[in-house]
């Protein structure tokens, strides 16, 4: 790995070096997120040769201001510099209004996305399905049967969609010698410590075990479920999942720039947080799901599939979860959270400051881009929606 300088578009600094050891610590963070293909190996998510349109209107949005959480007044502006943003585009009714890049960046410098990974395999397995290559109803050994003995030996893909799988499981980012970190040397994006193996993906999915509880009731966040959802998209398709990415969705909806998935050592992809993309090509994405699956004119996402999203998601299994205390009365479905159901509104959200907001009830579409030093942060989530809401509120006073 080159030594470069950890903050972006600074001249190199020697001492300063970005690795496989420490890209996602802050603040190589800030040089890591925008480089993932010189940290790790890729594969590329091919663009569209015909580019979908996107019209402009620039409106200040800045010095908006709005009450964070705690009830002290704040702006746009202050809130992008104090939560280490990267980006914040807004598209209202099919129009940008907004778009702000921050040190570095561009509308042409890609972006990992984390687990807003996770909402785009979640919108693709509609497209599988419209297609008649994946029934979402079926077990998931009907497509990988080498997870028979594993925890996903018994659950279906809709529970694998929806975090209903009864895993025994931690998502916990914290911890160096936990599941997380297990699941991470397998996928090549960190490095083990001495006497451990990093094996992959695939072998790591197929030692996974169950709680004994059924499958179905209660949602429990956990990445692996999206990387088993990958390998089932692949043996349904017969391809690899960057190419079912590119062809079936990243091309139908003319996305403007290609983008890149990382890769283990034996070429699986990190469906569940590997994607890179721009912030243009993310919102071309969300301005998608607002039209129910429609890009100028074509039907690139059944509309029935974006419409279960909206409707289907399980208040009890939510409410039963881990996420219920941060976001109290949400739902969950095909890897889209609805935060707030009286606006039927949707969101992926990734682990150091990513968001997709969707609001359906005026037609807006947010794209904010971050390199936050902790994964997770609650206080600053919070203060996004409240950034969020007051946007929307600003732009439709009804």
């Amino acid at each position: 790995m080159r030594p470069t300088d950890i903050m972006r578009g600074s001249p190199p600094a020697p001492e300063a070096q970005v690795t496989r050891a420490n890209w996602r610590s802050f603040p190589a963070i800030r040089w890591g997120f925008t480089h993932t293909r010189e940290v790790l190996p890729t594969a590329e998510v091919r663009r569209s040769a015909h580019p979908t349109p996107m019209a402009s209107a620039p409106r200040e949005l800045q010095k908006l201001s709005f009450a964070a959480p705690d009830g002290k007044p704040t702006t746009v502006e202050a809130t992008l510099r104090e939560t280490f943003g990267d980006a914040l585009l807004v598209m209202h009714r099919g129009t940008l209004i907004h778009e702000w890049y921050g040190d570095g960046m561009s509308a042409t410098t890609p972006h990992l996305i984390c687990s807003i990974s996770k909402s785009i395999a979640g919108t693709l397995g509609g497209v599988l399905a419209a297609r008649g290559l994946l029934d979402p109803e079926a077990r998931v050994v009907r497509y990988v049967p080498e997870l028979e003995s594993s925890v996903y030996g018994s659950c279906t893909v809709r529970n694998v969609l929806d975090m209903a799988v009864a895993i025994k499981f931690e998502e916990d980012y914290e911890d160096p010698a936990g599941d997380v970190a297990r699941y991470r040397f397998s996928s090549g994006w960190d490095v083990p410590p001495p006497g451990v193996e990093p094996g992959h993906q695939r072998g790591y999915l197929a030692t996974l075990r169950g709680t004994g509880k059924p499958h179905g009731k209660v949602f429990h966040y956990v990445s692996t479920n999206t990387e088993v959802l990958g390998w089932v998209y692949e043996r349904a398709s017969g391809m690899p999942y960057h190419r079912i990415l590119s062809d079936y969705l990243w091309q139908p909806m003319g996305a403007e720039e290609d983008g890149s998935l990382t890769l283990d050592s034996h070429g699986m992809g990190r469906i569940a947080g590997g994607l890179s993309v721009t912030a243009r090509d993310l919102l071309r994405f969300g301005e998608m799901i607002r039209n129910r699956g429609v890009v100028e004119g074509r039907q690139v996402v059944p509309g029935w599939w974006i419409d279960d999203i909206h409707e289907n998601g399980d208040p009890t299994a939510w409410a039963d979860g881990d996420l219920a205390d941060i976001f109290p009365g949400a739902r969950y479905r095909s890897k889209w959270y609805t935060i707030d159901p009286s606006r039927n509104d949707l969101a992926g959200i990734g682990i150091h400051g990513q968001w997709l907001y969707i609001d359906a009830a005026t037609d807006t579409v947010i794209v904010k881009l971050a390199t936050q030093p902790k994964a997770m942060d609650v206080p600053l989530d919070h203060r996004w929606l409240a950034a969020f809401r007051a946007i929307t509120a600003h732009l439709d006073p009804r």
